[in-house]
């Protein structure tokens, strides 16, 4: 069965959605290997696709009614790599149905995209803001004719600036607020959309904006970074149950920024160390969620007290995930030190690791770490599904006079990648999906514009959009399943 065929099965006859719109809800068996003469063939059922996130793409930072985020107000402070923005980002707002143009042309088939919670509730809380909502269903109503999974994550960074002027995620009621947007989003969109990731990636806006000063809101203070993980746990878990009470078919999960987290040495000091690093890096927001409690992250005692912990909280936090978004980038090393006051009190101190080549942002490029880190979650949470929702590579490769865009290193990384996850599969792992981060060169962060991720190169003078040769090969395997050893595009 071809993707065409797959989705066919899975999203109905295109003709249809004219009257009815489509729902993803079918339930994906393991996954097969199947023999052939290429060196990997990917199962029938496994989805391709991409990811992004809404600040990154969207622009129309205050059109039709959107609100203020921590992002705006951040980058509008002069406080992002080259004093950059994503006021206009890729224009994705106004240019949704191009980009979905390009992923049908890339043969996608699933598309990870965030919303916007300013956008649907400009200060956080109450009635949900109409266009805001109508532009999501637009948005969902054209990948479902493209015969495309919308798979929607509910937040991805960008709170409401009013919410963080209220505490913020250190602040317990942010739980609450949260489970109400989550509520009023899937009554609005829960018929076009079966999938959804609550959160992606709550270590980065905790960590990099609460510890560190690198995001929004920029405190510096890891007493409150440690709350906000705290409080996130519960959101995650009440908005689990208020989506489930609309619709108990939904397939609610998250995704979580993973690393493979390696002993510097062979000693029992690091591999504890390893371990603990693991437990609060990768699981952190896992395990409250499948099991009601955190993992021992730190050499004593978890900070329970000090996170704002109460009696029964750990039941509100518990959710039984459908699925676990993983997002992986690179691996870290891991030395064990001396306990000390904020992060130096697990007793761990991560690196990035060297032993391979680096991409042009300086990540390691180390392919088995991935698989290692597939086994692990898999062993760990056995029979949960795993969907990536996100990797990828930033090199600086742009468009030629031939109108090309010839990021040969690109290819070799997603072959190099996707080889170790291939072997995950045969080894038992279950992934049902890979989710290249990501479709368009976008506003990376506090980077600004000075990384490309895309499989699609944007200029972001014009606007206008080439797809890379590493886009032309990944539409070749997407439509094939089979993994080849050219590292160049069939066309």
């Amino acid at each position: 069965m071809k993707r065409r065929e797959f989705l066919g099965t899975t999203l109905g006859a295109a003709a249809s959605f004219a009257f009815q719109p489509f729902r993803v809800l079918r339930t994906f068996e393991m996954p097969q290997h199947k023999t052939g003469a290429t060196p990997f063939e990917f199962p029938d059922e496994f989805i391709w696709g991409t990811t992004s996130a809404a600040y990154q793409i969207e622009g129309a930072w205050n059109k039709d009614g959107k609100g203020e985020s921590i992002w705006d107000r951040f980058a509008h402070a002069g406080k992002v790599k080259g004093g950059a923005n994503g006021d206009v980002a890729c224009d994705s707002y106004h240019r949704y149905k191009d980009d979905i143009a390009l992923m049908r042309q890339l043969n996608l088939s699933s598309c990870n995209f965030s919303i916007s919670w300013p956008r649907v509730q400009a200060s956080g809380s109450g009635k949900p803001n109409s266009k805001g909502l109508d532009h999501y269903k637009k948005f969902c109503d054209a990948l479902l004719a493209a015969e495309i999974r919308p798979f929607a994550t509910l937040y991805q960074g960008d709170l409401p600036q009013a919410l963080e002027d209220a505490g913020g995620w250190p602040n317990r009621d942010l739980a609450g607020w949260f489970s109400d947007y989550a509520d009023a989003v899937v009554r609005a969109l829960g018929d076009r959309i079966a999938y959804w990731c609550l959160f992606n990636e709550p270590w980065q806006f905790t960590y990099l904006g609460y510890a560190k000063t690198i995001y929004p809101p920029a405190r510096g203070n890891f007493a409150d970074c440690m709350r906000a993980t705290h409080v996130v746990n519960l959101a995650q878990g009440q908005a689990f149950r208020a989506m489930k009470a609309v619709d108990s078919n939904l397939q609610i999960g998250s995704a979580f920024g993973m690393s493979h987290y390696q002993p510097a040495t062979s000693s029992e000091e690091d591999k504890r160390a390893a371990d603990r690093a693991h437990a609060l890096c990768n699981i952190w927001f896992v395990l409250p969620a499948m099991k009601g409690e955190y993992p021992a992250a730190f050499p004593g005692e978890n900070p329970l007290e000090s996170m704002g912990v109460k009696p029964g909280d750990m039941e509100l936090c518990r959710a039984p995930l459908d699925f676990l978004g993983v997002n992986y980038d690179q691996r870290r090393m891991v030395t064990a030190i001396t306990p000390g006051e904020g992060e130096s009190a697990t007793g761990a101190r991560n690196f990035d690791a060297n032993g391979g080549p680096r991409t042009d942002i300086g990540w390691e490029v180390w392919q088995a770490g991935f698989y290692e880190l597939l086994m692990r979650i898999s062993h760990e949470y056995k029979g949960t599904p795993m969907e990536v929702t996100g990797n990828g590579c930033a090199y600086l490769d742009l468009v030629d006079e031939q109108n090309h865009v010839r990021d040969q290193r690109r290819i070799q990384f997603l072959r190099g990648y996707l080889q170790e996850l291939g072997r995950s599969l045969l080894h038992g792992a279950y992934v049902r999906s890979y989710h290249y981060r990501s479709l368009l060169d976008s506003f990376e962060w506090a980077d600004g514009y000075s990384q490309r991720f895309g499989l699609v190169n944007v200029d972001f003078r014009t606007m206008k959009r080439t797809v890379k040769d590493s886009g032309i090969w990944f539409a070749d395997l997407a439509d094939s399943g089979e993994l080849t050893t050219t590292d160049f595009p069939k066309k």
